[in-house]
């Protein structure tokens, strides 16, 4: 069985009515409004009239009473997501990440602590839906599925010193923090997948998590090390590596290119033929000092504007093991709020502010699945 995955590589809502809300908070009527439209009900202590949820729900019971639309699993993920991102204060990017996408983004194993998903809320091993990078906002390419330990123990941690805790295990030999060395760096390349980085940085970032599905790469280094990486997943890929090779502009840099490719391969027949197991052999050699020297001989010999341009023209003559979209810089974050640290505007900031609604003591995230 195979199994398909979209990999995307870089090179304000209207309201309930079909017009923009002219309310400061039409968010939070759109998702009280969303709610009902769904024959859902937001959670009781936002039911309250001083609330835009509550004043939404109540607006659209009125329109249409019991003719609410089905509900799907993914449904109640989205509108709970929404929720907490108002609750926090976080910008959602609705256009996008909708239902239907992030049904997409279901797995059965956390890709960080490679444990089974699918424990009850609040266990360690529930599945829930975090964003790759905490200073964007709710936005397509930058959700995943991971377990809720994992989800907890990034918390507060950014790309620089996850990489630190890794090392730090790597030499004690034991966990740090609660998570092994892969553990750490696996959080660490995930989190570099949707962190824009200076090119140099990028390339000393192992893959150590192959990127999960419909995640966009911001860096053309990593955006390379994925496509390279994933050749070896699918049949073909030897004839696909020397397609990658016959491109590059120089005999120099082809050699380091087929030197780094050597150090990957034998990895492919140590795995056999499980999909799984080949994956997580892959990422695993990733860690390996061998492996990381070879690719930064290459890429940094390649530059990053050749390394841009061997993602794009790859893309285009279809030499991917995957489906890959390539988008450019400005599409690629579009609705991610970097400059606003993924804050939503503040105006709705200043709304929740005064009503005082956040997360109450005990409260969990919401599930996945």
């Amino acid at each position: 069985m195979t199994t398909q995955t979209t990999l995307e590589l870089i090179p304000a809502p209207p309201g309930p009515l079909g017009r923009q809300a002219d309310a400061p908070d039409a968010s939070g009527f759109e998702i009280g409004w969303d709610h009902a439209r769904h024959g859902l009900a937001p959670p009781p202590e936002l039911l309250v009239e001083s609330t835009t949820i509550g004043q939404g729900w109540r607006a659209a019971r009125a329109v249409f009473g019991r003719r609410t639309l089905p509900v799907q699993q993914a449904t109640r993920q989205w509108l709970a997501l929404r929720t907490l991102a108002w609750r926090e204060g976080i910008a959602f990017e609705g256009q996008q990440l909708t239902p239907h996408y992030l049904a997409q983004l279901r797995v059965t194993h956390c890709p960080v602590l490679r444990t089974p998903l699918g424990g009850a809320p609040g266990q360690p091993d529930a599945a829930v839906f975090e964003r790759l990078n905490r200073q964007a906002a709710w936005a397509a390419g930058n959700v995943v599925m991971m377990s809720q330990r994992a989800a907890q123990a990034r918390t507060g941690v950014h790309l620089l010193e996850a990489m630190r805790r890794a090392r730090r295990a790597e030499r004690a030999g034991e966990a740090v923090e609660g998570l092994d060395a892969g553990a750490w760096w696996r959080l660490a390349s995930l989190r570099a997948c949707a962190t824009p980085l200076p090119f140099h940085e990028a390339a000393r970032v192992p893959l150590a998590a192959l990127p999960p599905n419909r995640v966009r790469l911001l860096n053309p280094a990593q955006g390379l090390q994925a496509l390279v990486t994933l050749q070896f997943t699918t049949p073909g890929w030897s004839a696909r590596t020397r397609a990658l090779a016959a491109l590059l502009p120089e005999h120099t840099v082809r050699h380091d290119f087929n030197l780094f490719v050597g150090t990957l391969a034998p990895r492919v027949l140590e795995a056999g033929p499980d999909t799984a197991r080949l994956r997580r052999a892959l990422e695993d050699a990733w860690l390996q000092e061998r492996v990381q020297r070879r690719w930064q001989h290459f890429v940094l010999s390649l530059g990053e504007a050749a390394t841009a341009a061997l993602l794009e023209r790859a893309t285009a003559d279809g030499l991917t093991a995957v489906r890959t979209v390539n988008h450019l810089p400005e599409q690629a974050t579009d609705g991610w709020a970097l400059a606003e640290r993924g804050r939503a505007p503040r105006t709705w900031r200043s709304r929740l502010s005064t009503l005082r609604m956040r997360p109450q003591a005990g409260m969990v995230r919401p599930t996945a699945c």
